[in-house]
């Protein structure tokens, strides 16, 4: 059934504009919704007789209580958070508001279609309010149908209200966050948008608890490197893994006093590091038990960067590459293995010398492998102190080192050291 006829006959069957239907099913289905689920949904929203839980408005709901087959319900409930941005919505620009609610019983997060003029820390019952999935969670959408009332009397939960948090507190979906931050990294670059070339800036943040990578979506003159800086109204996403801050043009960004960068990472096991799904900055220890094919002397796309095979780039065919020097690592700490990544400068340190070095060597002896084999002699057996990005996707764990150096303490001291915290 075409959803044209599917809004016919919602419309014949409860009565309402056939329009009004048909933009509620668009909107359901573009979020993947079954159509038969959102033929389900529009009849416990605007009231079938014939409908399971319908005779008007939805009754209240506990937030705890809501999943995502909820239909429509009607929650009192504060605000937490309220974020501001702009999205492509079936071609066009829409603005849309975002953020936290919260009861006594939990959280969750919200989108509003429509401006409702809401401000953290109000307290609002929200009537006939549509519940889709996102990222595997329910989420409640406030749209054209949707009635919210301010209530006089605050709701008392046990959540902070306010968007006001460390790097390290930020999760992938938080939305209207507020951080006061240093920038440690930031480059102009020009990317291919969605209405074209778009310039954008891209880099790095850091506070006193970690350090999280960044994207500027509409360039701000504050964001330079070494400024510090308080960001209003930003949202998080996941790049390679970990959380990344966005500013948009919706985004507040004024100059704040000096704010101190930790020097230390995170120190984790490489379990707990894998285990974590990603981490922008962490501190790994252990001892490289092979070299990976894909190390030493490679070939770059000079257009995107991609390694290539025979003078072909995955997206831009036959090229003419550029070389490069690279070392994939195998890490072992004894509770797992991360494949270590080292750029070409970390690579020169190992090898003993810079790229030009490394070619002449494999000219030499008339074999590109000879310089990979140098590094492994280097490398197999010894332990390293890492640092770096560490991403988990499905081909694996993988750490983009930014230090990389042989562990020079005691093996005894080591031991005895260990041997103190299990005895303890």
């Amino acid at each position: 059934m075409s959803l044209d006829d599917a809004a016919e006959e919602l419309a014949s069957t409860l009565g309402v504009d056939k329009t009004e239907v048909k933009a509620d099913l668009e909107k359901l289905v573009s979020y993947s919704v079954p159509l038969d689920e959102a033929k389900q949904s529009l009849r416990r929203k605007y009231g079938d007789s014939g409908a399971e839980g319908t005779g008007g408005a939805p009754s209240e709901t506990d937030i705890v209580d809501i999943t995502t087959d909820s239909g429509n319900v009607t929650v009192s409930a504060r605000v937490l958070t309220v974020g501001k941005r702009s999205i492509r919505y079936e071609g066009d620009e829409q603005t849309i508001f975002e953020g936290e609610l919260a009861d006594e019983t939990g959280r969750i997060s919200y989108t509003a279609w429509n401006d409702f003029s809401l401000s953290p820390g109000d307290t609002i019952t929200a009537g006939n309010a549509g519940v889709r999935e996102w990222d595997g969670e329910p989420e409640l959408n406030l749209g054209g149908s949707t009635t919210v009332t301010l209530e006089e009397d605050p709701l008392s939960v046990p959540y902070e209200v306010g968007g006001e948090r460390d790097l390290i507190d930020l999760e992938p979906g938080d939305r209207g966050r507020t951080i006061e931050v240093r920038v440690l990294d930031v480059e102009r670059r020009t990317i291919d948008g969605r209405d074209g070339e778009t310039e954008i800036l891209s880099g790095e943040f850091g506070d006193e608890t970690t350090r999280l990578p960044f994207t500027d979506w509409d360039p701000h003159a504050e964001i330079s490197e070494g400024a510090s800086v308080r960001l209003e109204d930003v949202y998080v996403d996941e790049f390679r893994g970990v959380p990344s801050v966005n500013v948009t043009a919706f985004s507040t960004v004024e100059p704040a006093a000096a704010v101190d960068v930790s020097d230390s990472a995170t120190e984790m096991s490489v379990r707990e590091a894998v285990d974590s799904g990603g981490v922008y900055d962490v501190l790994l220890r252990g001892s490289v038990i092979e070299v990976r094919d894909g190390s030493g002397l490679i070939q770059r796309c000079p257009e995107c960067g991609r390694v290539v095979q025979n003078d072909q780039c995955r997206t831009h065919g036959q090229v003419s590459p550029e070389d490069d020097l690279r070392v994939k690592a195998i890490l072992d700490d004894g509770t797992d293995t991360v494949t270590v990544i080292l750029d070409r400068e970390l690579t020169a340190e190992i090898y003993g010398g810079p790229l030009d070095d490394a070619l002449d060597h494999a000219r030499d002896a008339m074999d590109r492998d000879v310089v990979a084999e140098r590094i492994a002699e280097e490398l197999a057996g010894r332990e390293y102190r890492v640092r770096g990005a560490l991403s988990v996707d499905e081909y694996g764990a993988n750490l983009n080192a930014a230090e990389f150096e042989e562990r020079s303490e005691d093996p005894e001291a080591r031991a005895a050291a260990f041997l103190a915290e299990v005895d303890a």
